[in-house]
């Protein structure tokens, strides 16, 4: 009888183990970011600590990036700090700020009180380009505190070379339409570069499947330019959500020499819900604040959207570039 009724017993405790394990794995899918169909980086989820979840193995001499958008409110104890603990713990040869670094107005008394507190931490390898929330008190708190990295050669736009590539971080919030003293700029940086990989940044999206703000066709002019240039990879926040498309040309077609936008306004403020989702949209996800990892091969890049409690959402690569 004791033989019985403890055979039932370990049947009884296996059959509770295998309904948690069901449950907890609807659980998962329920939560997961939005894939498409085809997407050629539909990797699972890693958790803290396990593969993929720090740097590249043996890839040591290629430089490491780090960006996020729209990061710091004006309050402590916000998720900019757990997104900038992420950036510490990647030790990242550059950051990329992509622009909302300090809201409401970019203040240099909230940059000191509040973004420098967090991000501020690697502020010396930062190479920030400002939003639109900024330029609301007039961005002189965003030059003031950034200094000489905010205008290396007089510009809120300015150019710079990584390991085999060359990045390009752009000013949206100033004139930059066709014919534009930055458009022009553009044009000349990219026409005089050596460097077979290209990235460019600023803060408004062209392409975003978020509906807070949507697409910018004002910025149609920097893709033109960089389609032609034959540029690899585009960074954007302002929609607070991560998203990655495929790549695209300027009309929004998809094309295998075009150009691939990935928006990370994900450091810190908030998030915002998406609609439906735009043509080559490969991933959507507005449930994680976050930073995206790109690691600079001489010929190519791989991606990491890493969450603010160290779990890898998206990854992908290598990718060659054109």
């Amino acid at each position: 009888m004791t033989s019985t009724r403890s055979s039932w017993r370990r049947v009884a405790g296996l059959l509770v183990v295998a309904v948690l394990l069901l449950v907890g794995a609807r659980a998962v899918t329920w939560a997961s970011p939005q894939f498409d169909e085809g997407s050629p980086a539909a990797a699972p989820r890693h958790a803290a600590g396990e593969a993929g979840s720090s740097r590249h193995a043996g890839a040591a001499a290629d430089p490491v990036v780090a960006a996020a958008g729209d990061i710091a409110p004006d309050q402590a104890g916000g998720h900019d700090q757990k997104t900038s603990d992420q950036v510490l713990a990647t030790n990242p040869d550059a950051v990329l700020a992509l622009g909302d670094e300090q809201y409401p107005d970019g203040a240099l008394e909230d940059f000191r009180r509040y973004y420098d507190a967090t991000w501020g931490r690697f502020k010396d390898k930062t190479r920030p380009t400002p939003g639109n929330h900024e330029y609301e008190g007039g961005a002189a708190g965003y030059f003031d505190y950034f200094g000489a990295a905010a205008r290396p050669n007089g510009t809120s736009y300015y150019s710079f070379d990584l390991g085999g590539w060359h990045l390009v971080s752009l000013d949206a919030n100033v004139d930059h339409g066709a014919g534009s003293p930055q458009e022009q700029w553009l044009r000349a940086d990219l026409a005089a570069t050596g460097k077979r990989c290209v990235l460019a940044y600023w803060h408004q999206p062209r392409f975003t499947s978020g509906v807070e703000h949507g697409d910018d066709e004002s910025v149609g002019p920097f893709w033109n330019d960089l389609y032609e240039a034959r540029a690899d990879v585009v960074l954007n926040g302002h929609e607070h959500q991560y998203e990655r498309f495929s790549r695209q040309n300027p009309d929004a077609a998809a094309d295998p020499r075009g150009i691939r936008e990935f928006v990370v306004g994900t450091g810190g403020r908030s998030l915002y819900p998406f609609g439906s989702a735009d043509p080559n949209s490969e991933l959507r996800d507005n449930s994680d604040y976050g930073v995206l990892e790109l690691t600079l091969h001489p010929d190519g890049y791989d991606w990491r959207f890493v969450s603010e409690n160290g779990a890898v959402v998206d990854a992908g690569g290598s990718v060659a570039c054109h």
